[in-house]
This record gives structure tokens, C-alpha cells and sequence, in this order.
């Protein structure tokens, strides 16, 4: 196979990722690069193990396909060979064996063979390593995955690997010596780790091309192959022996004649991703003295990857074991040795190379550090949930220091993050909505300031007229009784016109906030005293900080207070109590106009601040005081409320405005909530 010895056997389809991190959680290699929340692949950790394959369940890990490269071989000039691993009865549930393989001739390959047949002659070769390697230890290398494990994660121990080919090289160097060097050959398994085994310039080019299962199927569906219709054949020799079960774990010892002897553990046995790896500590550390580790990466062959069965672990031993158990009854035994003694001399032996792609771990200090980043400051923050895909959050905390790992995998971290963030927006959001609900009353405030401005020009004038007419009126109906109560009315009304028309010119102006530092007690008191209060009315002023200054337009808030203590002593006519309290902090300064009054209803207190709206009797107010009121404040970058119960039955009747300065302004936003039309 002409590829480059770390072409990526696995990519992630971008797409379909959904960052899960469970292929993260599976890669025994930590051969998974979370970035930007996308789990890429990196080729030269990899180890083809396939669990990432495995347990995506968004199928976004896609494998090498190389169904085009067995197109070309099976064009071109030369016999091509496939090689069956012994796991097929367990992918072919459905199928009868004889089918297979006439599906196989029917696409077009010359021979189809077992590579169980090669297991058989790498389980004679193990055994005559233990027997003439008395002193030495051996880790088994029928296992692609693991031979890369080790090469990259564990490169003291490759001098420790078996110096022997795996059940698929031995099958094709057997095959090319009965058949010829211009053979090519094919093997078709279950295993993701065997198309990087194939590419090893290690091995020569022994495999010329490596299918899954499920590489397969596609490819009899694109070939128009349907098993059903296919004619019966046979396998072509050499036959399998006792090789037929070495997709099982522990199969290797059982086709060598080796026995797991737990009491003296000469002969161990691990699979799955948790054991193997674990083993592999223990047999580098040497607290596991084994003469032969026989390790998989899988937990047997027959739950490989490359699997497209739903069958359990247990379902799939019992069809391999069916198989095999008619293969002993169908062959010839006496075949079998000849075919064995044929191929005594065959060169089983490799060697291999270390490939150190272990990253220096990080100072304790460094993931001190980074921990930190995450709100983990000590072991009781360290919650080691795995949700990141590790196995501790120091693990995590090294993944992040080599670059393999983020932050925002931690999934209590990110939860934090996704907290302040709402917080942080909730913030946002009531400060928009401040601001909106300013910028709509300032709209009112300008619009109505507009028509104001307009109607006070065109009435001012004529206005004028009419009062200075009635007073001359007046003044010469001074023996006139009759007529002096009439010209007395019209005084009166015009009176009442003029002011109406004075306020809406001070509702009208173009007013702008004026900052200066302003001591709010001593300002209070002067309007209060500048008032005339009815004598039945206590009043009072509060202070309760002891800086009461901040930065404001004396004029503009003198006429706020005026305006609430107005409205205060209208809501009171038969006595009661004013109190003004001035109260704060640091940032803001507090002001609250409180008085034991009527109360506003309930339903009136939404419509207070709009120009025009009173609940005073005609001629006794324009219901322009608190939309003024309103204005002026927003201009101070400040805010009013009010509370306000009218129902005796509720309890004591009576308002509070409520009044928040800030103790220095903004530029930008007091321009923003001006009242210029």
C-alpha cells in the first residue's frame, strides 16, 4: 500500500460533531483535539483503535475508505486474493459462509481464503518463542492497535513486542509464496487499526488493501453483489485449523496450546480499552512478570469496529464457535498438517520502531494555574465528573497545558460560565430596558414639548391682550357692581390661561442639566421653606448620610421637589405629614418625597408620569408637574418610583416618590435622554 505511514485512519465529519466528548472519553491515545468545541483526530497519535468509531452515535467519525484502491486491483492485471478474518460468522449472521464467498469470486477475486490459516501459523510460531525464549518476556503483537500503543506511549517496551507478523501478514506472505509475487491481496476484517498495519513500510507491502465489514457491504451494494443470489463455494486452501476462534479473546492460546495459568501467571490475558492499558503499566513497572502479555484493544476481535452487527459479545462467541466446530467436521486434518509442514520455513518475523509521541506532563504548579482558570482553587472544587472526556479534572488540566484539551469542556466550569453570562445579560437587558423606557418618555416629553411650544406662542400673544383689556375692564368697573363680578371672572380665567400657558413654556424649554456639586439636605430645606404649607401639615427633613452632596442641576431638582411636595400637600387637605429623607452611598444619592395623603389608585399609578394626566379637579393643575418631573431626573441619569396605597382597608393611605441620583453623571447619556425636541 503506498501511503504515508500517519495518514489519518479516522476524521471527525464536522457536521455531525456535537461535542459530546465521548470519543475524548474512549481514545485510550488521547489522540482527540477538542478545538473550537470540534474533536479532531490527530493522525500521529492515533492508534486505529476504532473506539471513537465506535461510540460516536452521530456517526461523525468516518474511516479510510478504500473500496476505490480494491476497484483498481481488481482491474488491473494480477490475481487478487481477499482474506477473510475469523470474526466474518459473526458479522455474517444472516449469510450462509459459502455465500460469502461466492459473493466474493462474483465481484471478481481469484482466490478467497481464511486468515485463520495464518493464525494457526503465528500460534505454532508463539509457542516456539516461549519454548526457546525461556528468560525473556513477551508482549503478543496479533493486535495492529497495540503494536502502535506501544511504538508511541510505551516506546521502552518495543523491544518487548514479539518479533511476530500478525494472522493477516502471515496469511498474504503464505499466499504470495504458494501463489506468486504479482498476487495482491486483500484483507477483510473487522479491525480499523489493520489498514495502519498494512500501510507500515515495516512489514513491506504485504496487504495491498485493508475493508472493513462494513466496507464491504458498501462495496457488494456499489457491485450489484447480492449475497442471497449468490452461487455456494468453498474457501480456498490452505485451510484454518484451530485459528478459526482466534477472533475471540484468549484465541491465541487456545490455537497455540498455551494455557492462562492464574496461580503461576506465566501466560496473561487483557482486552478492552480500560485492561490493556492498565496491563501495560504494570508489565512496564514489572509488578506484572508475565512471560507473554497477550493484550486487545477491542474486548476479542468480534467486537471490533469495523463490526456493523448489533448482535451482543456472547451471541457473536457462539456463531464463531459453531463455525469453527463445523470446519473440524467438514476438513481434512491430515490437509491441514501438510499445508502447515509446507510452509514450516515461512518467514513469520518483524521488527519495530519507536515512535515517541508522549508529550512532557506539566509542572503541578502549571495545572495549579490552569485549574484555577477553571474555578478550581482546591481538591474539594476537583469534582473529577469525567464529563469532559477525562478521567480527572488534572487530567483535564494536562490535556489543556498540551494542547489537546479547552476550558469550556469542563462542564461545572462552563455551567458557571453560562451563569454569570445570564447575569451578566439580565444586567444588560434592565439596563436596555431603563434606557428604552427613557428614550420612549423622552420621545413623549419632545413631542409634547413640541406642541406645547407651538401652542404657547400662538396663544401668548392674544392672551395678552385679553388680560390686559381685563383689567382695564376691571379698574373701570369699579361702581359697577354688576358688571365689576363678570370683569372679575374674566380676570380670574385669563389669570389661569396665562399660567397654563407658562407652564407649558417651561415644559417646552430646551433644558439642559447644569452640574455642579449640590448639597440636597440644604436644597430641600430652602424649597420646603420657599412653599407655603398649610400650617395643618407637619413637614420634615431627614438626613440620613453624612455626605448628602452629589453632582447636580440645583435648579432642576429644586423644581422636582417642588412638584412632589405640591402634590404631596394637594393629596393631603385635611393635615397630615410631609417628610423628605435624604439618604445614599458612595455611588448614588437617595431622595424620597413621603406624605400620609389620599394614595394614588392603583390603576392611575402607570399613567402618573404622562403629560396631561391629573386626577385634580379642573383648573387645579395641568398634569404636566410629573411628566416635568419624570424628565428631569432621566437627564440626571437617575431614576424615580413610587409606592402608593389608596385603600384605608389596606392600611395607612399615602405615597412616597423615591428618587436615585447619581453622585456623578455621564455625559453621553444625559445627552441621550435629553428633552431637546
Amino acid at each position: 500500500m503506498n501511503f504515508h505511514q500517519e495518514t489519518s485512519l479516522v476524521r471527525t465529519i464536522r457536521e455531525r460533531c456535537r461535542v459530546c466528548y465521548t470519543c475524548v472519553r474512549e481514545c485510550p491515545a488521547k489522540a482527540i483535539r477538542i478545538t473550537e468545541g470540534q474533536a479532531q483526530v490527530i493522525a500521529e497519535r492515533c492508534i486505529g483503535c476504532g473506539n471513537c468509531v465506535r461510540v460516536c452515535s452521530q456517526g461523525a467519525k468516518q474511516v479510510l475508505a478504500e473500496g476505490d484502491r480494491v476497484r483498481e486491483l481488481l482491474a488491473g492485471p494480477g490475481p487478487v486474493a481477499a482474506i477473510l478474518a475469523p470474526s466474518f460468522p459473526a458479522e455474517f449472521e444472516h449469510v450462509e459462509w459459502t455465500a460469502l464467498v461466492g459473493g466474493l469470486r462474483q465481484a471478481g477475486f481469484r482466490y478467497v481464503n481464511e486468515v485463520g490459516f495464518g493464525a494457526d501459523l503465528v500460534a505454532r510460531q508463539y509457542r516456539h518463542l516461549l519454548e526457546t525464549s525461556s528468560d525473556e518476556r513477551f508482549i503478543a503483537t496479533s493486535c495492529p492497535a497495540i503494536v502502535a500503543y506501544v511504538e508511541r506511549y510505551h516506546p521502552d517496551l518495543v523491544d518487548r513486542l514479539a518479533p511476530i507478523v500478525s494472522p493477516m501478514i502471515a496469511t498474504a506472505r503464505a499466499l504470495r509464496r504458494l501463489h506468486g509475487g504479482e498476487l495482491r491481496v486483500v484483507f477483510v476484517g473487522p479491525c480499523v487499526a489493520k489498514k495502519g498495519e498494512a500501510m507500515s513500510a515495516l512489514v513491506g507491502e504485504e496487504v495491498d488493501a485493508v475493508l472493513t465489514f462494513g466496507e464491504l457491504w458498501d462495496f457488494f451494494a456499489a457491485e450489484g453483489v447480492d449475497l442471497s443470489k449468490a452461487a455456494g463455494s468453498d474457501f480456498d486452501p490452505p485451510f484454518a485449523g484451530t485459528g478459526a476462534v482466534f477472533a475471540i479473546s484468549r484465541g491465541l492460546l487456545q490455537t497455540a496450546a498455551l494455557e492462562e495459568n492464574l496461580m503461576d501467571q506465566e501466560v496473561v490475558v487483557a482486552d478492552g480499552r480500560t485492561n490493556f492499558l492498565e496491563a501495560l503499566k504494570e508489565f512496564e513497572s514489572g509488578d506484572l512478570q508475565a512471560r507473554l502479555l497477550e493484550i486487545l484493544a477491542c474486548p476479542g476481535c468480534i467486537m471490533g469496529p469495523g463490526m456493523t452487527t448489533t448482535a451482543p459479545l456472547f451471541t457473536r462467541r457462539g456463531r464463531i464457535g459453531r463455525f469453527a466446530r463445523e470446519m473440524a467436521q467438514r476438513r481434512d486434518p491430515r490437509l491441514w498438517r501438510h499445508s502447515m509442514d509446507l510452509l514450516a520455513d515461512l518467514d513469520l518475523s518483524r521488527a519495530y520502531e519507536a515512535q515517541d509521541r508522549r508529550i512532557p506532563a506539566p509542572f503541578n504548579d502549571e495545572i495549579d494555574m490552569i485549574l484555577q482558570r477553571m474555578g478550581k482553587y482546591g481538591p474539594e472544587d476537583e469534582l473529577n465528573c469525567g464529563a469532559c472526556g477525562y478521567e480527572t479534572c488534572r487530567d483535564h488540566a494536562t490535556a489543556i497545558f498540551k494542547g489537546l484539551a479547552e476550558s469550556e469542556m469542563c462542564l461545572p466550569y462552563t455551567i458557571e460560565q453560562l451563569k454569570s453570562t445570564v447575569k451578566e445579560l439580565a444586567v444588560s437587558n434592565d439596563r436596555l430596558a431603563s434606557a428604552q423606557e427613557a428614550l420612549m418618555q423622552s420621545e413623549k416629553l419632545a413631542s409634547m414639548g413640541q406642541l406645547a411650544a407651538g401652542i404657547a406662542h400662538e396663544v401668548n400673544n392674544p392672551l395678552g391682550v385679553v388680560l390686559m383689556y381685563a383689567h382695564l375692564l376691571l379698574e373701570q368697573a369699579e361702581k359697577q357692581p354688576e358688571i365689576r363680578e363678570d370683569a372679575a371672572m374674566i380676570v380670574e380665567q385669563a389669570d389661569r390661561c396665562k399660567r397654563i400657558v407658562a407652564n407649558l413654556l417651561n415644559f417646552a424649554r430646551q433644558n439642559k442639566v447644569a452640574r455642579q456639586p449640590v448639597n440636597a439636605a440644604d436644597l430641600a430645606r430652602r424649597t420646603l421653606k420657599a412653599l407655603a404649607v398649610p400650617a395643618t401639615i407637619r413637614t420634615a427633613v431627614e438626613v440620613l448620610t453624612d455626605d448628602p452632596v452629589a453632582d447636580m442641576d440645583g435648579d432642576q431638582i429644586s423644581q422636582v421637589l417642588t412638584n412632589l411636595i405640591s402634590n404631596a400637600v394637594a393629596a393631603m387637605p385635611d393635615g397630615g405629614r410631609l417628610t423628605i429623607r435624604i439618604d445614599g452611598d458612595e455611588r448614588d444619592l437617595r431622595l424620597g418625597v413621603e406624605d400620609t395623603g389620599i394614595g394614588i389608585p392603583r390603576e392611575n399609578l402607570e399613567k402618573i408620569f404622562e403629560p396631561f394626566f391629573t386626577t385634580k379637579q379642573i383648573g387645579k393643575g395641568t398634569g404636566l408637574g410629573l411628566a416635568v418631573t419624570y424628565g428631569i431626573i432621566k437627564m440626571h441619569r437617575g431614576d424615580i418610583s413610587v409606592h402608593s396605597n389608596a385603600d384605608p382597608a389596606a392600611g395607612p393611605t399615602g405615597t412616597t416618590f423615591s428618587v436615585r441620583l447619581p453622585r456623578t453623571m455621564n455625559d453621553d447619556f444625559a445627552t441621550l435622554v435629553s428633552l431637546e425636541p
